[in-house]
């Protein structure tokens, strides 16, 4: 049966690193005669200048009957006047919740060929792989009430509630241990439990979710320190699991561990395991349109869909290792780029990829 792939390729560099990443998925259906179909839509801040609201009907449409979701990014400075309730950003919140989109998947992986590129010393980072998995749809971004308001004494006033059910936490708590099962059964819980009590409530659920998961090890960190630890001892982490904020946070600090922000995809799944799949590093609209935007988190991203949503493991491997070719040739956007290497566009990185995927015998 055709599984049917929705592109939204959004706004900034957005157009730009999801054409390289549909290439790949070209290639598949080409040279492995894969039975997937791609549907293109918009959101985000196009969709708004296109139809006035960053999440059309008919984006919302295509997204509840696709198999999966590329996204590329929303959002940039020619749209921030807008009224936040039409804002690019309304848009990926939109789609987040309409699909029920939970659980955010977020790897920090370091190729051993980028281990200049982190800023922090190569013992500390190499052979890093953290995994976080970060509640999407609950949390202070969602929970209401919110706003602006002026006072009794007539001093204006924003606020934002933080509200966690039970059943958003024990949801994502076993997403969460049933990733560290399948790695290394180690999971830290990320919270603010000594002065949050919503966050209290967090520890609670997830010590007793920890029960049905014997085998996994638990230990639970406060967000201050998680994010020290990150850059004192990031290997001391396997999986971490953490509030949408939190996690919000601590993945684009993790992002850096590994060199570029431009490296790391990420999988928003739901209970069924449909998901939508977009590089971590947002519009980056100082960039847009110069053709230096690296490609390798959105392609990486779509080897996550086919591991994560379509279930295809072998092909999502193979992606991976053709990045791994790529880099070890001395390939790099200006992001990643240090001495003797070499510096490539956009394309290129991603005609690159397409080339190693093409030239590697799979036969055997």
């Amino acid at each position: 049966m055709t599984q049917r792939i929705l592109i939204l390729a959004g706004d900034g560099i957005g157009p730009e690193i999801t054409a390289e990443a549909v290439k790949i998925l070209k290639l598949l259906q080409t040279r492995w005669n894969l039975d997937i179909a791609l549907d293109f839509g918009l959101i985000g801040g196009c969709a708004y200048d296109a139809t006035g609201v960053p999440l059309p009907k008919e984006t919302l449409e295509l997204a509840q009957h696709a198999d999966a979701i590329l996204l590329g990014a929303v959002g940039g400075p020619q749209w921030e006047s807008l009224d936040i309730k039409v804002r690019p950003e309304k848009g990926l919140l939109g789609i987040r919740s309409a699909l029920g989109l939970f659980a955010n998947l977020r790897p920090a992986i370091l190729y051993p060929q980028l281990a200049a590129a982190s800023t922090l010393k190569p013992e500390v980072v190499s052979n890093l792989d953290i995994m976080i998995v970060r509640e999407l749809t609950g949390g202070i971004y969602f929970s209401q009430p919110r706003g602006i308001r002026q006072t009794d004494t007539g001093e204006r006033e924003g606020f934002n509630t933080l509200v966690y059910r039970e059943s958003e936490i024990r949801r994502i708590a076993k997403v969460a241990f049933t990733t560290a099962m399948e790695r290394d059964s180690r999971l830290c819980s990320v919270d603010k439990a000594n002065v949050l009590e919503a966050t209290e409530f967090w520890r609670e659920i997830i010590t007793d979710v920890a029960k049905d998961f014997p085998k996994v090890k638990l230990s639970h960190m406060y967000v201050d320190n998680a994010a020290m630890q990150l850059v004192r001892n990031p290997k001391q982490f396997d999986v971490m699991v953490t509030t949408n904020m939190f996690g919000d946070i601590l993945s684009d600090c993790a992002a850096m561990l590994t060199g570029s922000i431009g490296m790391l995809p990420s999988a928003s799944l739901n209970e069924q395991g449909k998901g939508m799949y977009e590089p971590i590093h947002g519009s980056a609209p100082d960039i847009a349109g110069k053709g230096i935007a690296n490609p390798l988190a959105t392609i990486l991203s779509v080897a996550m869909m086919l591991r994560y949503s379509l279930d295809m493991p072998k092909y999502a491997q193979r992606i991976e290792e053709a990045v791994g070719i790529v880099l070890a040739q001395g390939l790099r956007t200006s992001d990643i780029y240090a001495p003797n290497t070499t510096e490539v566009s956009t394309d290129t990185m991603g005609d690159a990829v397409v080339a190693a995927l093409t030239n590697v015998d799979y036969s055997s």
